[in-house]
């Protein structure tokens, strides 16, 4: 089965060049690496193509799209049976393909535990499942979400069931979860499989107190249901 690694990049010159070496070291010959630059203006597409891996193809958009779109469209050019997101400034533990692979023979989609680390590489905690209380379940994790993207793979069934994005859904690892909860079957995985990073440039709090007001939160899983609502009908045609 073969494998497309989606990655959103944003001015990650400083951490992306490590990633993209933790992830090429254990894909196979047959996978694809799909990266969506959102327009950069740093280095990091030069630190990129230094690689020269054959299996790396890069996307520009032609303006600021944001995290949400930008992974949409590397989920969309994805050629793979399984699809892995990753973001540009973690670092995969070797064995996270074969293991999460294991595990997507039995399940839609998979979650793996992260170790989180700092700028620097230090571990600030060794359980994002232990900080976060992560789990399956479509009332847990619309009560608070625990589906981690850069921690997910799944399959083209969820990936026909959840394209297109809709615009009103806060992140697209939310959407993703809830797809599966409600149309597959979801496994989180204890296997701590990648070392997640944590600084100030980090586009979502993601373990750490969140900046969002209530009435932000309210509003992100009304707009969450609504979504799912209408992508129900469209799916079973009612």
């Amino acid at each position: 089965m073969t494998v497309s690694v989606c990655i959103a990049t944003y001015n990650g010159e400083k951490f992306i060049g490590e990633q993209l070496l933790s992830i090429i070291e254990q894909i196979p010959g047959d996978s694809e690496i799909i990266i969506v630059d959102d327009c950069s203006t740093d280095k990091t597409l030069f630190v990129i193509k230094q690689l020269r891996d054959y299996r790396i193809r890069i996307y520009y958009n032609p303006s600021r799209q944001g995290p949400v779109k930008t992974f949409e469209r590397a989920i969309k050019l994805s050629r793979g049976d399984y699809i892995f997101l990753s973001d540009q400034d973690d670092v995969w533990v070797h064995s996270k393909i074969r293991l999460m692979k294991e595990c997507l023979s039995h399940y839609d989609l998979v979650v793996s535990d992260a170790i989180l680390i700092d700028d620097k590489g230090s571990i600030i905690n060794d359980s994002f499942y232990k900080l976060r209380n992560s789990g399956p379940g479509l009332l847990k994790n619309l009560y608070k979400n625990t589906y981690l993207g850069c921690c997910m793979a799944f399959n083209r069934k969820i990936l026909e069931k959840s394209l297109p994005f809709p615009a009103a859904v806060p992140m697209h690892d939310m959407w993703l979860g809830m797809i599966a909860e409600l149309y597959g079957t979801a496994y989180f995985c204890n296997e701590k499989l990648i070392y997640y990073r944590r600084h100030p440039a980090n586009t979502s709090p993601a373990g750490e107190k969140s900046s969002y007001s209530m009435y932000a939160k309210l509003k992100f899983r009304y707009n969450l249901l609504y979504e799912l609502s209408k992508r129900y009908i469209q799916i079973h045609k009612v």
